[in-house]
């Protein structure tokens, strides 16, 4: 995407859709944490969990296509390893409630841990900061 400045509606529209598709992903992994953790029938949770999975795709690319270099710094790359960890629940099943807490405890260090750290990229060995940064 080239560096140019947003007008303010479609910085807005932005925002609002990211932080829409933010709340939605919560409500799915809610759903989805409330379903492996309590040990509830996967039919009763399964919504939620196409919910996480849809909305949490929309939001990886929506990074990588604002600026592909997300996949090189720490915040993509603990996504990346989230979504491995994530993958693990097929063939160790009985490991779900901990790889979900392990994922979890991720989620919270790329989303709120320092820029520094989150901003890092492992090709680089340094800090890149992305372009065009909308929060949400």
């Amino acid at each position: 995407m080239a560096d140019k400045q947003l007008s303010e509606p479609s910085f807005w529209f932005q925002r609002l859709s990211k932080t829409t598709l933010r709340a939605l992903h919560l409500l799915g992994i809610c759903g989805v944490g409330g379903g492996v953790l309590l040990g509830v029938a996967k039919g009763e949770w399964q919504h939620y969990w196409l919910l996480a999975m849809l909305s949490g795709s929309m939001l990886m690319g929506w990074e990588i296509w604002r600026d592909w270099r997300w996949l090189i710094q720490l915040k993509g790359v603990l996504t990346l390893v989230k979504l491995a960890l994530l993958a693990l629940f097929i063939p160790l099943p009985e490991y779900k409630a901990a790889l979900f807490i392990s994922i979890l405890l991720l989620s919270v260090l790329v989303s709120h841990g320092p820029a520094g750290l989150r901003h890092y990229s492992i090709w680089h060995r340094r800090q890149l900061h992305s372009r065009k940064e909308i929060k949400g």
